[in-house]
């Protein structure tokens, strides 16, 4: 039974174990100033143990002061924060799963700012971003590869450069944000250019380490990035030498629009996005996305749509869920539900840790002493 779904796959030199990832998602549990905390560890060990192959931490910031989303942004912007980030790895490593490290520039959206910076001067929740200068995009580029190079030295297993949820690689990429007349700006070849100049230096930077892209695939916004550019971006960043392209859709503009509440809710709502960039790349394919059964992510891989299954909110809310699946326990399961109206993702947006509203009541009380 799900004889696709726990089967080895190799992906860029790495053997994992079966085709089950945890995709990154940011709970609020680093400490105030992006310190590795005794909270975030535990939580990180727990997902390694829940039997998925990969453990993908969330966006960690390449430079705390200016392109951060909060305060509680995991930090790789310094060799001050090596010893945290060894920590980090060897817990996840230590329960069996390969540690991969992503990491972030917010632009736009680094909300711990006064003065956030993006390609272009385009307004978003009533704040408008400063456009960047050429020199400063050449200084992003080096703090990329920088954060990747101390991703390695941690002794993580890969990186993965985040280009989802809108943030500042996508932001270059989107019509509806990058409105800049120089290299950088345009037609689409050149708005690629500084995601593929991060690509480039990271690689360069890091050697033959495994360096992964979060992939937004569609903004879901008329005017933003869609699947006809962005498949084509897929295949120039295979050629590029990603590992793997682990595919999303959204932006924080567009999560909250009825239509998208509402699609979010159905199983394996972003399954047709990853089908549609895995018809354009040859290295593997994460999808995300309530693939919530095991069913359901064993049908995905048969039926060709993805190569692996990014398990987000559907591992916080039961970290046992990989191996309900393959003991034959899914009755079991502890089911994220989708009618609670966001409220892990609301907690975080008011700068506080995230509990899921399913846990049983010992346990949320546990998290919360963590916090106290």
């Amino acid at each position: 039974m799900f004889q696709r779904l726990f089967s080895e796959i190799a992906v860029g030199g790495l053997i994992l174990k079966n085709r089950l990832t945890m995709a990154p998602t940011y709970l609020g549990y680093a400490g105030e100033g992006g310190r590795v905390s005794a909270a975030l560890l535990d939580h990180y060990r727990l997902m390694a143990r829940s039997g998925v192959s990969m453990v993908v931490v969330e966006n960690s910031t390449i430079d705390f002061q200016t392109a951060s989303g909060s305060r509680r942004t995991i930090r790789v912007d310094s060799d001050d924060h090596l010893e945290g980030l060894q920590r980090l790895a060897g817990a996840i490593k230590d329960e069996g799963a390969l540690a991969c490290l992503q990491i972030n520039h917010a632009g736009r959206f680094a909300f711990a700012t006064e003065e956030p910076v993006a390609p272009s001067a385009v307004e978003t929740f009533g704040r408008t971003p400063r456009a960047l200068a050429k020199g400063e995009i050449e200084r992003i580029v080096g703090q990329f590869a920088g954060a990747a190079l101390r991703v390695r030295q941690a002794g993580f297993d890969a990186v993965e450069l985040h280009g989802g949820t809108g943030y500042l690689l996508t932001q270059f990429l989107s019509p509806r944000t990058n409105k800049r007349t120089d290299e950088y700006g345009g037609e689409f070849a050149r708005r690629q250019r500084f995601p593929l100049e991060v690509v480039a230096a990271v690689k360069a930077a890091v050697g033959d380490f495994p360096v992964g892209y979060r992939f937004l695939a569609d903004e879901w916004l008329p005017d933003g990035l869609q699947l006809k550019e962005s498949t084509t971006f897929a295949a120039v960043l295979a050629k590029a030498g990603v590992a793997y392209i682990s595919v999303m859709g959204g932006t924080y503009e567009s999560f909250s629009l009825p239509e998208i509440t509402q699609k979010s809710k159905q199983p394996a709502y972003m399954l047709d996005l990853a089908a549609a960039v895995k018809k354009a790349v040859d290295v593997p394919v994460i999808s995300a996305g309530r693939l919530n059964t095991g069913e359901t992510a064993e049908k995905a891989i048969a039926d060709g749509k993805t190569d692996l299954i990014g398990l987000a909110r559907v591992l916080w809310a039961d970290p046992q869920w990989p191996q309900k699946v393959s003991s034959g326990r899914q009755e079991q399961i502890i089911h994220c539900d989708p009618e609670c109206g966001d409220a892990c993702m609301q907690m975080v947006m008011k700068g506080r840790p995230a509990f899921c509203v399913r846990w049983p009541s010992e346990k949320t009380k546990e998290w919360k002493a963590k916090f106290a």
